[in-house]
């Protein structure tokens, strides 16, 4: 019996050449997708610099491969109906998503006459990408070529363009050796040689401007140096930077003239500053932003009894406020455990510029406190003792006081108006006669309004008239006296005298009633 002649057998075979057909297939398809993506073969369209990671294969007018970066662009292409209601094929989609950049892309691939290929420009001229199209069998594959970058500095002239671009540096640039005669030296310190030495005498071309580092075992070396021009006192400053080499020193200058006349005319500044504080009588205490003293003057010492050294010492603004507690020079907080909140609460008074205190000492002395933002965050004390000028005040009111009770024991009727018109003072008897309350009211009362009350307790008079211009007068003046008769019936005396400052002092009495002598004296003596 052969082997065919048993069915199992036949099977077998037929299953190992469907096996083998399949596998056949499946390297045919493999080999086919490793195709898809490049051309058969290289052409001289593809230059060797080219990145090509866009590419479609077509059979027909349907996509059957294309590469990750095709698909994006394909993915951005919208599957819409043309005129007809007749739905896009992929080959119209891809055209409408290349034609923009590739106006002469056709509009069906040219698979008809057998195989070819096509090269596509870009439309726009500064556009350097290149489309190929090819077909064969059927088939067609679009590949985008854009051009490889260009290098900024080809290698082969990378020397030359850095040599260029250090000779041309607008900073001093020069190379020395260990004892610091030059070695090169670039466009700008031949220049600043020029400037600072009028030239160099034939020969001398390596003569240094500047001294070479000293500390030549570090790597580095970083200094301040100045030079002064031939003729000239004013120096110039630059600051060096010097690169160890095997045989030298690389070295670079930077020109910081402007900013050591910057710090020099701050620092001048300065002093000049803390000379006119140490002249105030002012005490001054300037708190920086992280809220430590920054600057006080001999005044602050004065005031405050605070010795120099613990002001010196730049204490932050906490303990500046609990020495002065401890030395009794601020008032005694009535709960110590809020002290430190209300001395937060005063910075930010103080940074607002609405912190102003009246300071009462149990020594007797009266000072004010003032808070003032400054830039920068910082904030500014001013401590001024005021205890002349509140003790000035005191015995001013005093005065008045002691005045206004003479002035109320007398049983004529006085009024002082001062030289705007204005009711200063008045007795007791003024307010009894007349029915007022010159103190009921806070707004001030001014000679017309009281000449009105007058005129309407009186009979018709033009005293009033002449007093209310008499008490606003400028100029030398005299005392003058009338009768006015109320609507009562009484007759009464009014005497009108001048005072100083343009003061006027307006005195109502009954008409067989003189004045006494005390203030017939003051009268007189006023005038």
């Amino acid at each position: 019996m052969g082997l065919l002649d048993q069915p199992q057998n036949v099977m077998a075979v037929v299953a190992g050449l469907l096996s083998g057909v399949l596998l056949l297939a499946l390297l045919v398809t493999v080999d086919w997708r490793r195709q898809k993506v490049s051309p058969d073969k290289p052409t001289e369209h593809w230059p060797a610099d080219a990145a090509c990671n866009i590419a479609f294969l077509f059979k027909d007018r349907v996509l059957i491969e294309m590469t990750d970066g095709a698909s994006e662009v394909f993915e951005d292409t919208s599957d819409t109906e043309t005129p007809d209601g007749v739905g896009l094929d992929d080959w119209d989609r891809v055209r409408n998503a290349l034609s923009q950049r590739f106006a002469a892309l056709p509009e069906s691939p040219l698979w008809q006459d057998g195989s070819g290929q096509v090269n596509l420009p870009a439309h726009h001229p500064d556009d350097g990408a290149l489309l190929v199209l090819d077909w064969w069998d059927n088939h067609a594959r679009l590949s985008l070529i854009e051009p490889a970058p260009e290098s900024f500095i080809p290698e082969k002239d990378e020397a030359g363009w850095l040599r260029q671009a250090v000779t041309g540096a607008p900073y001093p640039i020069w190379q020395s050796d260990y004892s610091g005669k030059v070695q090169w030296a670039n466009t700008a310190y031949k220049a600043l040689v020029e400037r600072f030495s009028g030239g160099l005498p034939e020969g001398s071309s390596d003569k240094p401007l500047f001294d070479p580092p000293f500390e030549t075992e570090n790597a580095t070396s970083s200094c301040r140096v100045s030079i002064t021009p031939d003729g000239s006192v004013q120096p110039y400053w630059f600051d060096i930077r010097s690169i160890r080499l095997e045989s030298g020193w690389m070295n670079y200058a930077t020109d910081v003239n402007a900013v050591v006349n910057a710090e020099i005319a701050q620092r001048n500044f300065v002093q000049t500053l803390t000379k006119t504080f140490a002249q105030l009588s002012i005490g001054l205490a300037i708190f920086d932003r992280k809220r430590q003293l920054a600057l006080f003057n001999p005044a602050l010492i004065d005031l405050t009894y605070l010795s120099a050294e613990f002001l010196s010492s730049r204490p932050n603004l906490l303990s500046f406020f609990d020495q002065l507690r401890d030395r009794r020079m601020m008032p005694e907080p009535k709960n110590y455990r809020s002290w430190r909140d209300q001395i937060t609460d005063l910075v930010a008074a103080a940074d607002n510029d609405q912190y102003s205190e009246t300071w009462t000492l149990p020594s007797g002395l009266t000072y004010r406190i003032s808070g003032r933002p400054h830039p920068d965050g910082a904030v500014a004390f001013l401590f001024e003792d005021i205890s002349a000028e509140i003790s000035l005040t005191r015995r001013f009111r005093s005065n008045l006081e002691l005045a206004q009770s003479a002035l109320n024991t007398l049983e004529q009727s006085i009024a002082v108006f001062s030289s705007s018109g204005v009711l200063a003072f008045s007795n007791t008897a003024y307010c009894t006669m007349w029915g007022l309350d010159a103190e009921a009211g806070f707004a001030d009362i001014s000679v017309m309004d009281a000449s009105r009350h007058w005129q309407a307790a009186s009979k018709p008079t033009p005293v009033w008239g002449d007093l209310r211009d008499f008490v606003v007068q400028f100029g030398e003046r005299t005392s003058w006296d009338a009768d006015v008769l109320l609507r009562d019936g009484r007759t009464i005396t009014c005497q009108v005298t001048p005072m100083a400052g343009g003061a006027t002092l307006v005195l109502f009495a009954p008409k067989d009633q003189c004045p006494v002598p005390v203030l017939d004296a003051v009268l007189h003596s006023s005038a």
